[in-house]
């Protein structure tokens, strides 16, 4: 290794005092506030309207009743869901699974027809910072209220403006908290101990958990949410094409932009090699994550439209045609397409396969749901005594058999034995289970000692018929009024 002389055109390293030599980088870039302008129009009436919709069901559901009992009810203490007429056990878990296929396939679809309308309508940290926002509006005042606010020194109404906002903002979080748990705690039991405050361990926890979540997303992290820590962010792009309507805007027809009078007419405006775009900025002051549409898609967009309606809403004064910012595909943009012709392509192979899946899995979900048995029966071998020798020779097995009444009342069964030549079964053989309850049963099946010496030693199939002796109705599923499971009979050696 050699070492190069300092000679005349070289010049030393600098020290490590010297400005020059000493560079800062800052690995973290403090977030500017976004004072979201509000705006009204089509498609912020559209989000409004299902902010009011799944907030009407969430806050609503609780409280229903359904047959003496709360309609919507996930009692995991007791291992029960109650959905109105329907009752689920813990063996009926491949129903959740069914629902978040279809929801995957159903968020796949909409994507791949138009965009992120998932996220800019009905997701619940879009619509819980709708709500907040519309409660700082009203507190504060509008985006040039609210900077202006914030800009200026404490003073006592800055004080109680800012005060009234965050005990609104902690109340709606607190009663979000409140309703959550009350899907899981009966509500009304619930809002009894609100009076006193005698919350068990776990309510107090997931109350103050799920409301300083909804709290924190919704009152000041919001578009860092959906920018930074929502996953679908980043690999929406993988679910777009050419042909996905997305919010987008036209270059060709707003370039180059500028601003002018409004005296002057659009056929001036067009004569002067002008674009329609009158460079205001207020599609940058209503996004909510701070974005100029103006320079492309982009993964922070949301789809919130709120672009497209103040846009509209510009044009409508300057008496220029709609549609500057709309929802349009890329293919249409660039090949200058009407509206008719860029709907044609929506229903392209993609979309058709997609819309085929969701079909066949929603098909085949309420199909199980109508044809599902109003009770179910585990086997489960009695460990402890796998096989023995009785009296006469004869050989017993011991197995336990969980019965699981699905219906909403008393239900009794018959248990009967086949398979097996002689095959008898000891005991009570018709059994009573309390409505949406389970109950475990015991039961010994005895097999002759010709039959068992003729089998020979091992392990013989068999399997146990349970029959529902009432004529109670039996719900969402099918009258089906027996179930057969398989099972084994050991003879020892």
């Amino acid at each position: 290794m050699s070492v190069q002389p300092i000679g005349p055109g070289i010049q030393p390293p600098p020290k490590a005092s010297d400005d020059a030599a000493v560079q800062v980088v800052s690995l973290y870039q403090a977030q500017q506030k976004i004072y979201a302008r509000a705006v009204s129009g089509w498609f912020a009436g559209w989000r409004w309207a299902l902010v009011a919709l799944t907030q009407l069901v969430f806050y609503g559901l609780p409280w229903l009743q359904w047959n003496g009992r709360q309609a919507v009810l996930f009692d995991i203490e007791a291992r029960r869901f109650y959905i109105f007429g329907l009752v689920l056990h813990p063996q009926d878990f491949i129903y959740l699974t069914g629902l978040l296929i279809l929801s995957a396939y159903a968020l796949f679809l909409f994507t791949a027809v138009a965009g992120r309308l998932w996220c800019g309508y009905a997701c619940p940290q879009t619509v819980y910072t709708e709500i907040f926002m519309w409660i700082e509006r009203r507190i504060e005042g509008d985006r040039a209220a609210r900077m202006k606010l914030d800009a200026a020194p404490w003073s006592l109404e800055k004080f109680a403006r800012k005060s009234a906002k965050q005990a609104a903002w902690i109340a709606l979080g607190l009663w979000t908290g409140f309703t959550f748990v009350g899907y899981f705690t009966p509500i009304q039991d619930l809002a009894r101990s609100a009076l006193t405050l005698g919350f068990g361990p776990w309510e107090w926890f997931w109350i103050l958990f799920y409301g300083f979540a909804t709290y924190g997303n919704a009152g000041y992290m919001r578009e860092q949410v959906c920018k930074y820590m929502c996953p679908y962010a980043r690999f929406q792009s993988a679910m777009f094409d050419h042909d996905t309507m997305i919010i987008s805007y036209d270059a060709t027809r707003g370039d180059p932009r500028g601003s002018r009078p409004r005296s002057l007419g659009h056929a001036a405006v067009v004569a002067q090699g002008k674009g329609d775009c009158i460079d205001c900025g207020l599609c940058v002051q209503v996004c909510p994550t701070g974005i100029d549409i103006r320079q492309g898609l982009q993964y922070e967009c949301i789809g919130c439209a709120a672009c497209v309606d103040v846009c509209d809403g510009v044009m409508d004064k300057m008496d220029y045609p709609r549609g500057l910012i709309r929802y349009a595909t890329q293919n249409g943009i660039a090949q200058g397409l009407d509206q008719r012709q860029m709907l044609r392509r929506v229903f392209r192979p993609r979309v058709l396969v997609y819309t085929a899946i969701m079909l066949l899995i929603s098909a085949a979900f309420v199909a199980s749901l109508v044809m599902r048995s109003p009770f179910r029966v585990d086997v489960v071998r009695d460990r402890g005594t796998l096989a023995r020798i009785v009296d006469e020779g004869r050989v017993e097995n011991v197995y336990r058999l969980q019965i699981m009444n699905a219906t909403e009342s008393p239900q009794r069964y018959r248990i009967t034995a086949s398979g097996l030549p002689g095959l008898e079964l000891k005991g009570r053989g018709v059994v009573e289970v309390a409505s949406t309850e389970a109950r475990w049963v015991t039961v010994n099946l005895e097999l002759p000692a010709d039959t068992a010496q003729t089998l020979g030693a091992g392990a013989h199939a068999m399997a146990f018929q349970v029959e529902r002796l009432d004529d109670a109705p039996a719900g969402p599923g099918s009258p089906s009024s027996r179930v057969e499971e398989k099972s084994t009979f050991v003879v020892p050696r």
